[in-house]
């Protein structure tokens, strides 16, 4: 992807620290934006909104969320871990929208992209808190991507799985064998999709020339076997 297809845009990454961000951050510089890296909570909405303030203009907000995955039975899920876990991932996201999306529908321009995970669309074992709040983000980012659609403003999202980063596959996690057996068994790609090819396609989805795209939903994935 040529340089100049983000070049000048300014393009605020959230959770710059976790998840996907350090890979994102990296790269949306490469390809010429001018990155405004947060590391903040983004725990309330005032919070938020002085980190609007701060940013300034902004063509694109690319929202990275992350947090630990509890690995809990059903039964056994507490009050405060759903809190928690929604707190970091879903809570975040209407905060966003109600401070960046005026200005983006009042211009007439600007892209919002969510980096979102599909452990939503297929069921796993003690993971109901954690795939119910991804899935919560992906209807929600459908929901608003078909609102503002009509104002040329995009909102979609990447629902990712077995993508190396090192909030959810650090590297003892990587090189357990256990974990590579699992990758042999349910992955048809054979390996962890890398940071750079997931953050490269994001980057793709901020650029101008994906303006066409409107509430969608893509995966990003090495692929897995059903049951």
């Amino acid at each position: 992807m040529s340089q100049l297809k983000l070049s000048g845009k300014r393009i605020l990454v959230t959770h710059a620290d976790l998840f996907m961000g350090p890979a994102l951050c990296e790269v949306l510089a490469e390809q010429g934006a001018e990155v405004i890296a947060s590391t903040e909570a983004l725990a309330t909405s005032t919070e938020v909104q002085q980190l609007i303030e701060r940013a300034g203009d902004l063509d694109v907000v690319l929202v990275n969320l992350g947090v630990a995955a509890p690995s809990t039975p059903a039964t056994e899920v507490t009050d405060n871990e759903w809190q928690q876990v929604f707190g970091a991932l879903v809570d975040p996201l209407p905060r966003i929208i109600r401070e960046v999306l005026p200005a983006m529908v009042e211009r007439r321009s600007g892209k919002i992209l969510l980096m979102g995970s599909a452990s939503a669309l297929r069921g796993i074992k003690r993971a109901s808190t954690y795939s119910a709040a991804r899935g919560a983000q992906l209807a929600y980012i459908q929901s608003v991507g078909m609102e503002v659609a009509a104002h040329n403003v995009q909102v979609n999202a990447i629902a990712q799985n077995f993508v190396d980063n090192a909030t959810y596959f650090p590297p003892e996690v990587q090189q357990n064998p256990r974990f590579q057996e699992r990758l042999k068994r349910e992955v048809p790609l054979g390996r962890l999709v890398s940071a750079r090819e997931d953050a490269e396609f994001a980057a793709f989805l901020c650029s101008d020339a994906a303006d066409c795209f409107v509430g969608q939903i893509f995966p990003v994935a090495g692929g897995w076997v059903t049951r």
